[in-house]
């Protein structure tokens, strides 16, 4: 089967194209890794996920936005942070630390401009020039730790209405600066930030981001300019872009529920397959994947050259190995959400289907 021969990211090999998208697992404690979270990579990881994308680990200590979320703020969180990365590595996978600031949903919420916006618990404080450069530079600080810990890549978490989303949006930035306006203005940001967490990787370590195809405002980023932020990005060296899409409170969200048919499968699998068109680098297409008959017919096409999930993993984290031995009913994810209910009870994530 075509999916599971080895396939590049950069210069990074993987033994698939399958990858475990960034979840909010809910398992750290005081933002360190716990062991309850590494016998979770373990698992995925001998179950053939190709790559694991870490759920996402803030760049401050309350620049998060849920509770038992990764820090990657202080070496501190080094011994443990090098204990998930070796039982990744020892059964079988690749591991990317997603890298991410909450902006106005986080604990301590600020954000591009100090407004309300349907994807925030309260209204933020604007961040100053000089705090912009200070989250900057923990973007930075972070890398650095990433490296240390073995990472085999980096995500620059860009989408579902996080700070640097929220940047990139008409809805959450009307700054009047050198930092909102126009698209180049809003992308300054993200730009600045990836360039550096690449002095810190030099020009060959893998950097991914994940990005909103559009934010599903009416106000909100478009299609049209995600595709202009990404070629700047590639431009610059960018190694993959994972596309998702929609934010709390928008028309489209990034966790549509009641998957039950193939047709409501890959939801954003339109929008891949014209990002492809426009760019070199590998794209890579979460939401909704439930059936490997679809999904082998998606690379067939042409939507996109990798693909990432995150419930279906919740609920069965063998479901590539079930594949791959020739089992390939679809998964049994039901796609009702549930599974986050422990997470917000401090439990972690765990599936609850009947």
């Amino acid at each position: 089967m075509m999916l599971f021969k080895p396939a590049k990211l950069g210069k990074l090999e993987l033994k698939n194209r399958f990858i475990r998208s960034a979840t909010w697992e809910g398992m750290c404690k005081d933002d360190f890794v716990t062991d309850k979270l590494i016998n979770l990579y373990k698992e995925l990881a001998k179950n053939e996920v190709g790559l694991i994308i870490t759920g996402f680990s803030h760049v401050l200590k309350d620049a998060n936005s849920n509770i038992g979320q990764m820090g990657i703020y202080d070496r501190k969180f080094l011994p443990k942070l090098k204990e998930l990365v070796d039982i990744t590595h020892e059964n079988g996978a690749k591991i990317c630390i997603q890298l991410v600031h909450c902006g106005g949903q986080a604990v301590k919420p600020e954000a591009p401009s100090k407004l309300k916006t349907p994807f925030y618990r309260e209204i933020p404080e604007e961040l100053t020039k000089s705090k912009i450069l200070e989250i900057e530079d923990a973007f930075k600080k972070s890398a650095e730790i990433s490296l240390i810990a073995g990472f085999d890549a980096i995500q620059i978490h860009s989408a579902h209405g996080y700070l640097i989303s929220q940047f990139l949006s008409p809805v959450a930035n009307k700054r009047i600066d050198e930092y909102g306006g126009n698209l180049e203005n809003r992308a300054r940001f993200l730009l600045e930030v990836y360039e550096k967490i690449r002095e810190v990787t030099g020009k060959d370590f893998p950097i991914l981001i994940k990005i909103n195809c559009e934010d599903f405002f009416d106000e909100g980023l478009k299609f049209s300019e995600t595709v202009k932020i990404v070629k700047w990005l590639e431009n610059k060296g960018l190694t993959a872009v994972e596309l998702s899409g929609g934010m709390r409170g928008a028309k489209k969200t990034p966790i549509i529920t009641n998957i039950n048919s193939e047709e409501k499968e890959a939801y954003w699998k339109e929008y891949s397959k014209k990002l492809k068109m426009e760019v070199k680098i590998p794209v890579i297409l979460v939401g909704g994947l439930r059936s490997f008959n679809v999904i082998e017919k998606l690379f067939i096409e042409g939507y996109a050259d990798f693909f990432s999930f995150s419930r279906p993993l919740i609920c069965e984290p063998d479901l590539f190995k079930r594949w791959k031995n020739g089992d390939l009913e679809k998964s049994k994810c039901l796609s009702c959400n549930k599974c986050f209910i422990p997470a917000k009870k401090g439990e972690g994530i765990k599936c609850l289907k009947e």
